[in-house]
């Protein structure tokens, strides 16, 4: 994040329909609009300085090739955030059920573990969203030497 509160890396989405886009990730998800420009079909995004752009489908969109939901295939964006139980409270509410269920994860780094409660989501659009609120770190479990 640059001394003007934007983050380095911003990813963009294409979408078929701003509002429901908009929607989806401002009162479900709980981002807020930095800024818009409605007559592009356009929306930035911020959740305590985890951002992203919107903007709805027109002729000039930088699109590299055919679009065929769901978008962003091979893409998935990890997200952190302070209580995922709120957001999957809400999606239920709106009838969105999560790609994968919330579950614990433990990732290593040297010799710790980082661990994490995630969830998966698809965005109206498709887009692949992996929510995690952190719960802490922990020594690294023994990893068999499977060679010898």
């Amino acid at each position: 994040m640059n001394d003007k509160g934007w983050a380095p890396l911003v990813p963009e989405f294409i979408c078929e329909n701003l509002a429901r886009s908009q929607h989806f990730y401002c009162d479900l998800i709980g981002f807020s609009v930095r800024f818009a420009r409605p007559e592009d079909g356009f929306v930035y995004l911020d959740l305590d300085g985890a951002q992203l752009m919107l903007e709805e489908r027109h002729a000039e969109c930088w699109i590299t090739g055919p679009l065929h939901a769901p978008f962003g295939r091979g893409l998935n964006l990890q997200i952190e955030v302070a209580d995922i139980a709120a957001i999957l409270g809400r999606l239920e509410a709106a009838g969105i059920r999560p790609f994968r269920e919330a579950s614990e994860a433990w990732y290593r780094d040297g010799d710790i573990e980082h661990g994490q409660i995630e969830v998966l989501v698809q965005d109206p659009d498709g887009y692949l969203l992996r929510f995690v609120e952190v719960t802490g770190t922990r020594p690294a479990s023994v990893i068999e030497d499977k060679h010898g």
